[in-house]
């Protein structure tokens, strides 16, 4: 019988801060692909499992950007270039007229690209994980505290990860299947 793939080792622990204590081990241990799975907030837990900054902020001023640059430049060839029509004498440029639709496009390019960039960036949606391969992982949802270490990572070695879990005393460790 064909053994299915790992995606990773499951620690269980009981309290946060033994999630977090072990959260930050693992980490200064070299591992960098984890995740951590709580019922609540936990203060610290991004910084712990190696959470850094985000490319987001970026990804919203290109989409604000080009949202107001495309308001521009849509008003710009409809008065100039398309259909240019003589109002009172004013030349055809006559861009203080376009603020307020070069605004809401560049506030509309901006919101679309924080959605959608968020959403891609934090992969989701996810219908699916692995994670809910492992029985005890209903907890997670409830009052058990859960570290992933992925067979992603550079460092990880199946047997070598489990005994370095393991040293952390959690409650279980646990293989996820994919």
């Amino acid at each position: 019988m064909k053994r299915k793939a790992i995606y990773g080792l499951l620690a269980e622990f009981e309290t946060p801060e033994q999630l977090l204590a072990a959260a930050h081990r693992t980490h200064d241990a070299g591992y960098k692909s984890i995740d951590a799975f709580t019922p609540m907030p936990v203060e610290g837990m991004a910084e712990a499992v190696g959470f850094g900054p985000t490319r987001l902020p970026a990804v919203v001023f290109t989409g604000g950007l080009l949202g107001g640059l495309t308001g521009f430049f849509m008003c710009y060839y409809a008065n100039v270039i398309s259909f240019p029509l003589n109002i009172g004498g004013k030349p055809y440029n006559s861009w203080p007229a376009w603020i307020p639709i070069t605004f809401e496009l560049t506030i509309l390019g901006a919101a679309l690209c924080a959605v959608f960039g968020m959403l891609a960036m934090n992969g989701l949606p996810t219908p699916y994980h692995p994670v809910f391969n492992v029985a005890r992982f209903a907890l997670a949802s409830k009052d058990r505290f859960f570290l992933v270490v992925k067979a992603r990572d550079k460092k990880f070695h199946l047997v070598k990860t489990a005994e370095f879990l393991k040293t952390l005393q959690p409650h279980g460790v646990f293989e996820i299947e994919v």
